[in-house]
């Protein structure tokens, strides 16, 4: 099994990652990202801890990996590899939203839709199986950048004054294909072995350039990482900012300057319908995004957890209406537990595969999209003045005099001063800081935009049933003949 210090090691590989106006040297020991590789790392160690919970054998190398890559074929095998993946999740408190196992789901539903690949291309089909049997058995950690740059979104990748804003293929000969150009949003991707390059969104006649799958290292020559602000690197401490010093994943532009990609690398190629194909006619869009809601249970739990005990802190706990909203509270958690549960029983059998149900899926991403802001409302209200009534920083405390007045002045029935300082400095952390804000956005748009999540939900709707429903009932009983001395309407 791949270990944390593997992990470690791996990303010591000279790739070209950029903040703050300079070149990062060791995104391992800058203070920009250290702690969260090491929280990425660590997630290795814990399948070592518990291996029947979070392991199977690899068909080829018949060695230990991941959960994460298993292809289920029975109702037992997805719940196996769901408490694999919640197990991840509880290690980072559901906080890490493009961990390892995230691109690691998209990949095995590509594979287990291969058949769809190989009506493109056999040798390309190929090729995804190798590298799948690749990343698996050598437990890669993969990102991916699948977002086009926001340019004029009034136009398309083709469209735009630049054609290599997107990144597209601008070269192709016997050993590979060149691509240039930009993608987002590489969450994860500082910190991941390789990068998942393709596209999500929609594209037309004259933009088969932009229309290909590929993965390629992250150090490899030509790509370079332009990271946001770190949250890490502006955490006080881990007292203060106990969230954002250790799970502040990262998210990146991607820029490809005329990068090779060998073809046993390239899955398909200038194939429009293949763009889309890649992620609804396979299962990579369920299996990726049931990853997504697996996480997301894990984290509302641990929010319900935050909000109680403020609760229980401010000695509200038995107040009618606090109990009201953290009933509330726990109805939106447990919500989406039963989406999960729901889409697993409900489930299909595909290719020779057992895959979550894609409406229960869709219904749950449509849900998660408003569902997460309440929760963050319901907090803010819990908590009131106190999440900014804290003391500036853990410095406070060195401090006698100070220290003795923050005694005196942070008070909970339950609590003392200095534990009930660290409950709210946790909680402005997840809700109200620049990593919580960030958590807020990403949990409204990892989806797609709020039309995209509901589309899918529409198409994928039995409507046909519904409507014979109401079509059955309105055939059970008579409508009014007509009366006398009236004309029936053309439609009668």
């Amino acid at each position: 099994m791949k270990t944390a210090a593997q992990h470690i090691e791996s990303l010591k590989d000279g790739r070209r990652v950029y903040i703050d106006g300079a070149r990062v040297e060791d995104v391992t020991t800058h203070l920009a990202f250290r702690n969260a590789a090491r929280s990425v790392a660590s997630l290795y160690d814990m399948n070592a801890v518990d291996p029947e919970r979070m392991t199977f054998r690899s068909p080829t190398s018949g060695k230990p990996v991941s959960r994460c890559w298993q292809l289920p074929v029975s109702y037992a095998e997805l719940l196996q590899r769901r408490h694999a993946l919640a197990g991840w999740a509880e290690g980072t408190n559901g906080m890490m939203g493009r961990s390892p196992d995230h691109v690691a789901s998209s990949l095995a539903g590509m594979v287990m839709g291969i058949d769809v690949f190989r009506k493109h291309d056999p040798k390309r089909a190929a090729a995804l199986e190798d590298y799948y049997a690749y990343a698996r058995d050598n437990d890669l950690y993969l990102s991916y950048v699948i977002i086009n740059p926001q340019a004029d979104r009034s136009k398309s990748a083709g469209e735009q004054p630049d054609e290599y804003l997107t990144a597209g293929i601008c070269d192709e000969d016997s050993t590979g294909i060149t691509i240039k150009g930009a993608k987002m949003l590489g969450t994860g991707a500082v910190l991941s072995n390789e990068i998942m390059i393709s596209g999500f969104q929609a594209l037309q006649q004259g933009d088969e350039k932009y229309a290909f799958l590929a993965c390629i290292p992250v150090n490899a020559k030509g790509v370079t990482l332009l990271s946001r602000k770190s949250y890490e690197a502006s955490a006080v401490s881990a007292f203060d900012n106990p969230l954002a010093s250790r799970f502040d994943e990262n998210d990146a532009v991607a820029y490809f300057d005329e990068v090779k990609i060998p073809w046993d690398r390239v899955f398909f190629h200038r194939d429009i319908a293949m763009g889309q194909a890649q992620w609804h006619a396979t299962r990579a869009h369920i299996m990726q995004n049931y990853q997504c809601q697996i996480r997301l249970a894990v984290k509302l739990r641990f929010l319900a957890g935050i909000a109680r005990k403020i609760a229980e802190t401010n000695g509200i706990i038995n107040f009618p209406q606090v109990r009201e909203m953290l009933g509330l509270l726990a109805a939106k958690a447990v919500l989406i537990d039963g989406l999960v549960a729901g889409m697993e029983s409900k489930g299909e059998r595909y290719s020779g595969y057992y895959v979550p149900d894609r409406l229960m899926l869709c219904a749950a991403q449509v849900e998660s999209q408003t569902l997460y802001p309440q929760v963050i409302e319901l907090l803010r209200q819990l908590a009131g003045g106190g999440l900014i009534m804290t003391p500036s920083s853990a410095v406070d405390f060195a401090n006698p005099e100070m220290a003795a007045l923050i005694e005196k002045t942070q008070r909970s029935p339950v609590l003392p001063p200095r534990d009930r300082v660290k409950l709210f400095k946790l909680a402005w952390d997840a809700i109200g800081s620049e990593f919580g804000s960030r958590h807020l956005q990403y949990e409204m748009f990892y989806s797609g935009a709020t039309y995209v999540a509901r589309g899918h939900s529409y198409r994928y709707y039995d409507w046909d049933a519904a409507k014979t429903m109401v079509e059955d009932f309105m055939r059970s009983y008579e409508t009014p003949a007509a009366g006398p001395g009236r004309k029936k309407s053309a439609a009668e």
